[in-house]
């Protein structure tokens, strides 16, 4: 066994000894089903932290000679499929980290690469020929010599497409590399298998052909393979169960990523939050600070309005037909929409085709990029957010109506003031971290109609009390509290007991000027 050539089970045994693993094993059934046929490439380009790299691991497990993986797998669903057997650890198996490369190698990764896998593969097979021979040569000689076709496992294989756009000659010998790997004439006999992952989906580069064999699945279209990445709705639900976490609480945090009609979290986030017990930002980080900002203060018409109406929960258009699959060539809105559904940082309803905020967790990450970037009045409204939250709690409606005023005018650019909906988006926007807190939903029905705002607080909200918000506009604030008592708003807080604060806000359009009213109730 080898670090890159045959390696062993550790990867996979690793994280199926962790404190959380969710059986991803199925995944092998589809890679058995292509394995050796026309479609036995597989590009997954999917945002960080989905669980790409452990179903890298979990696949060296399975096939490669570096390990005897059966009593691993016993457990798993795949032992009982009815290939399991014909295919476990028979097969040559390289994988590679291209990132890994980059610090030490620089502008000479495919020569790196070359070197240790190389060294690799003759500590294994020693009688091989002469190294300084072509890859396809070498791997196909090692196919001839210990008559096992190869799998090929690549992770973050488009690092260097990415990240040395403006060195044209190292892309060209990378892509070359590649297609000796997947498409020269000695692959159609050594390769039976390769599975490469990104976060960007195949660039089409002029005139090269290295990866234009593979079947992609992506953050926009996973088609049968988007259960395997990713957690489902299904099993956060029994993690919840398991470790005794309110499952609305995790799914406002973390859920939202709709991937062929499945509704995924992120895992890092999930397996965090149940680990440390707690609900936080667990994906946010420095450098998505950075990405995001990238992407937002683009001078392009539209985009910061559709920035800011995803973030008080609305939905923007995107086409996203013309991303060319990089990041250097973000001509439009829909190209900086299309980039961040691929980080992770929006979601996609294919159907709709519409870009959207996935939950509360990345809008987290969102708030702290405007923070650090050139957005500053939403920025500091977006600061004020709690003190909001908490003059609402402490029943101050002198100061709740001066601070939705303000909120009114740093996102009167986006949100006019016509209607209730407009004045509900700006509420959305004022009480931006009640999320953490709180199950925050518009129009809940309730009694004789539709309770406008409902904040039902969640099991570790501590002793926060129920909050419900009813909003007019042109008519008085006092008008809005008997609406919520008149037509018995509270009925839908019956299961609750506690404090329950009923609050009227109203906006004068005339003279833009907010009043409020608030009340208590104690639910006994």
């Amino acid at each position: 066994m080898g670090t890159y050539f045959n390696p062993d089970n550790g990867s996979f045994k690793q994280a199926v000894r962790s404190f959380i693993y969710v059986d991803k094993t199925e995944l092998i059934r589809h890679t058995n089903r292509v394995l050796g046929t026309e479609y036995k490439c597989i590009a997954l380009s999917h945002a960080r932290r989905f669980g790409k790299s452990q179903a890298a691991g979990m696949l060296d497990a399975y096939y490669s000679l570096g390990s005897d993986s059966r009593e691993l797998f016993a457990p798993f669903r795949i032992a009982e499929d009815r290939d399991f057997a014909k295919h476990l650890n028979k097969y040559n198996v390289i994988h590679l980290d291209i990132s890994s490369f980059e610090g030490t190698y620089q502008d000479n990764i495919v020569a790196g690469i070359k070197k240790v896998l190389y060294n690799d593969i003759k500590r294994s097979l020693p009688d091989i020929i002469e190294l300084d021979n072509p890859i396809a040569t070498i791997l196909n000689d090692v196919y001839k010599q210990t008559n096992r076709q190869l799998v090929i496992i690549i992770d973050e294989w488009d690092c260097v497409v990415r990240n040395y756009g403006d060195k044209p000659e190292v892309v060209h010998l990378y892509l070359q590399f590649l297609h000796d790997l997947f498409k020269s004439e000695e692959s159609k006999s050594f390769l039976a298998l390769a599975y490469i992952t990104g976060i960007l989906p195949i660039k089409k580069i002029e005139n090269e052909s290295a990866l234009n064999n593979f079947a992609e699945y992506t953050m926009l279209d996973s088609k049968n393979l988007a259960q395997y990445f990713g957690f489902t709705e299904a099993e956060v639900r029994e993690l919840c169960e398991r470790f005794e976490m309110d499952f609305d609480s995790v799914k406002t945090w973390y859920n939202g990523y709709l991937i062929n009609g499945l509704h995924m979290y992120n895992p890092n986030s999930v397996y965090s939050a149940m680990f440390n017990q707690s609900l936080d930002s667990y994906w946010r980080n420095t450098s998505s600070f950075t990405m995001i900002n990238r992407f937002i203060t683009l001078n392009f018409s539209g985009l910061k309005d559709d920035v800011l109406n995803m973030l008080a929960g609305g939905r923007a258009d995107v086409n996203v037909i013309h991303f060319k699959n990089d990041f250097l060539g973000i001509n439009s809105k829909d190209d900086a929409l299309t980039a961040l559904i691929h980080l992770g940082y929006l979601g996609y309803d294919a159907e709709r085709k519409e870009a959207y905020m996935p939950n509360y967790e990345v809008a987290t990450a969102f708030q702290s990029a405007l923070q650090t970037g050139q957005w500053k009045e939403i920025a500091e409204a977006i600061s004020n957010c709690d003190k909001l939250l908490w003059a609402t709690i402490d029943k101050d409606s002198d100061k709740v109506a001066e601070m939705i005023e303000v909120a009114h005018e740093s996102y009167t650019s986006v949100f006019k003031y016509n209607d209730e909906n407009s004045l509900s988006c700006v509420l959305t926007m004022a009480y931006f971290t009640a999320p953490a807190y709180y199950t925050v939903i518009r129009e809940l029905p309730s009694g004789k109609g539709f309770v406008d705002f409902a904040f039902l607080p969640r099991r570790e909200s501590g002793n926060r009390p129920a909050i419900l918000v009813e909003l007019k506009v042109d008519k008085t604030a006092e008008t809005a509290i008997r609406q919520i008592l008149e037509r018995r708003y509270m009925g839908v807080l019956q299961q609750y007991k506690g404090e329950i604060i009923i609050v009227g806000l109203s906006y004068d359009r005339e003279s833009k000027h907010h009043t409020c009213e608030i009340r208590s109730i104690k639910n006994m």
